[in-house]
């Protein structure tokens, strides 16, 4: 059985930061993936026709860019061929009627846009952000500790010394809020609704839902601040690099190693049995990048996780023989990310027909555009555009529109194609040569990316309903809150346990930081030495 310090299943991003994290301090580190490919939602390949580079699964890196763990590791990433390109139009929504409302890159320019849309909110937004900035890090340390520690305790503590007692419960009030209550106390436009609410669908939350006002604002100032960032050559160009740093510490990265069971003695993860037979023994810690489902029931054999899994997804990506024309505002063509939506309340509709079990009548489209900033992803002259739809049920019951017979309710060829024809209509009234221009299509259904990766289970991309039970202090779910696990040196991370999903990193990197503090003795020791 060869022995590591640890062992990680998944490669996904928490995998290979926790990994690269772990090796750069001298741990002897195993990532082991059952793909063959490292990355796990990340991925990027001639999925259409060749010389058309498609980010199959994630694609945008503002959690990543603007992360602990980019902080620590990004110069040494760069030096092994990882570039990040960004953009000063990263997200605009166009409505029906072919107006559409921008988020820009500085407070003056929002202030402007949003002023645009209804004189005054641009003085609204100013007062967000100066309300926001000065807590700032209590917001995103929210977000980047580990709650259930010393470290969290001691957020806790920071804030009620800055705040106060009813400025603490002020706070706690404000990150519970929903995006509907935030949005409309704070701006009179419906364009600036519509502008910020789609970015709760990325979040795995809808706009009713609670903590989904807090995180509309936590996106809308790091947009502003960050923009929307992708590397040159595709998101795969972030995992060569990544895995590049682990291998040159002397740690191991394997693909076609599918984890069956992770081997206990005496309350402690002594290392994994692979579906082969093979053990592989780690002797500090086993970090397991999965789903609750997975871990409890597969891996350790023990009764069903109370856990439940959010809404669906699809996939539509599409490579073009010119780039797409857009209709309307000429800065359409410039947007890394266009949301096609009527506004709050099509966003609200479309999640409550899907957590119904319906599909959408009018669904948010997000549309992405990675040729606006890394034109060298597809050939000279040509168009890409990546679709994603967050709005779905895994068992289709019916249509709203009335128009998509369901069948059985499963996710058969005949209903992805279908329901992508209607997305693709959505696109073509404001897209003039979308379908004259196709050159391939290729949809991806909740089924398609169930099989693609057992993480995305019931094609969630989210890998769990973030409703407030499963959210923030209760994530994974309440009986089991944060990343230690009831076995000694085994480690839950991944986009099911707190802060949630995206490609930021945050589980990985606190496990990570974790496991490379010194314990208490030493601790002491160290203390008083200085």
């Amino acid at each position: 059985m060869p022995d590591y310090d640890a062992v990680v299943i998944g490669s996904g991003i928490n995998s290979l930061a926790c990994a690269a994290l772990l090796a750069r301090a001298g741990w002897r580190v195993c990532v082991l993936e059952r793909n063959d490919y490292l990355g796990g939602a990340i991925k990027t390949e001639e999925l259409t026709e060749l010389g058309y580079l498609h980010d199959v699964f994630s694609a945008w890196h503002p959690l990543w860019v603007g992360g602990a763990a980019h902080a620590e590791l990004g110069d040494e990433l760069s030096k092994r061929g990882l570039e990040y390109l960004n953009t000063e139009h990263p997200t605009a929504t166009l409505f029906p009627d072919g107006e559409a409302a921008f988020l820009l890159r500085s407070a003056d320019a929002n202030a402007a846009e949003l002023d645009r849309h209804a004189p005054g909110d641009g003085d609204a937004w100013r007062r967000v952000l100066d309300r926001f900035f000065p807590n700032a890090d209590l917001a995103f340390g929210v977000l980047g500790t580990e709650l259930w520690s010393k470290h969290g305790l001691a957020l806790a503590l920071r804030a009620y010394r800055r705040l106060g007692r009813r400025g603490l419960v002020e706070f706690a009030g404000d990150v519970l809020v929903s995006s509907r209550d935030w949005l409309t106390q704070t701006f009179a436009s419906g364009r600036a609704h519509g502008l910020l609410a789609p970015w709760v669908l990325h979040t795995g939350l809808g706009p009713d839902a609670a903590a989904s006002g807090f995180m509309t604002q936590v996106i809308g100032v790091a947009i502003q601040e960050g923009g929307m960032p992708i590397p040159r050559g595709g998101g795969a160009r972030l995992v060569d690099a990544l895995v590049q740093l682990i291998r040159d510490h002397g740690g191991v990265c394997e693909t076609e190693r599918n984890v069956g069971r992770v081997l206990v003695r005496e309350g402690a993860a002594t290392g994994v049995r692979l579906t082969t037979g093979e053990e592989v023994g780690a002797e500090r810690a086993v970090i397991a990048n999965v789903t609750p489902t997975q871990l409890y029931e597969r891996l350790l054999a023990r009764p069903p996780a109370p856990f439940r899994y959010g809404r669906s997804e699809m996939q539509i990506h599409f490579a073009l023989s010119e780039p797409p024309r857009w209709e309307g505002d000429e800065r359409l063509a410039q947007t890394a990310i266009v949301h096609l939506t009527p506004g709050l309340d099509g966003v609200s509709r479309a999640v409550n027909e899907a957590e119904r079990g319906l599909l959408p009548a009018e669904a948010t489209v997000v549309v992405g555009q990675p040729l606006t900033m890394d034109p060298s992803r597809a050939p000279d002259g040509a168009g890409l555009l990546w679709i994603q739809l967050q709005e779905l049920p895994w068992h289709v019951k019916g249509d709203a529109a009335g128009e998509i017979h369901p069948g059985d309710g499963s996710w058969t060829t005949d209903l992805r194609e279908r329901y992508a024809d209607r997305i693709q209509a959505r696109i073509v009234r404001h897209v003039l040569n979308l379908e004259s221009a196709i050159v391939k299509r290729v949809v991806l259904s909740p089924a398609d990316l169930q099989a693609a990766n057992v993480n995305l289970h019931h094609g969630d991309p989210y890998s769990g309903a973030l409703s407030l039970d499963q959210n923030l202090l209760w994530r994974p779910f309440a009986a089991r809150p944060g990343h230690a696990t009831d076995v000694d040196r085994l480690w839950h991370i991944g986009a099911s346990t707190h802060p949630g999903p995206g490609l930021g990193a945050g589980s990985g990197t606190l496990v990570a930081k974790q496991l490379l503090e010194a314990p208490l003795p030493k601790r002491l020791l160290a203390r008083v030495r200085r």
